[in-house]
């Protein structure tokens, strides 16, 4: 066979050669196990790298949420104290006493 690219073998021809050299077949066999191996199928390593990015993702995601529940936590802590509780009103929710008058003041970047 003669084509644009060159003398290419067909196929009879190329599994004739696999035949008569012996390590061709190994070869072969080793080369379409990576192929599967890393590409194809449900362990294949790319699936792999996607699920550590997703593992590590959500492990960031778990922490911010443990720091969040801890936070929360601490706040619960604290307004069991009459003092805190006024305080956290105060800041939290602009609260007041009746003869009081709550000013906001907002600094201004520079």
């Amino acid at each position: 066979m003669h084509t644009i690219l060159g003398n290419c073998m067909s196929f009879s021809e190329f599994w004739t050669l696999i035949k008569v050299r012996k390590w061709g077949k190994y070869v072969i066999t080793v080369v379409l196990f990576l192929l599967v191996f890393l590409f194809i199928g449900d362990q294949s390593i790319l699936r792999f790298i996607h699920r550590q990015q997703e593992i590590n993702r959500l492990e960031e995601q778990r922490d911010m949420y443990q720091q969040s529940a801890e936070q929360a936590q601490r706040e619960i802590q604290l307004l069991h104290n009459a003092d805190s509780l006024e305080r956290f009103a105060r800041e939290q929710y602009f609260m007041h006493n009746e003869n009081e008058d709550v000013y906001l003041v907002e600094e201004s970047e520079k």
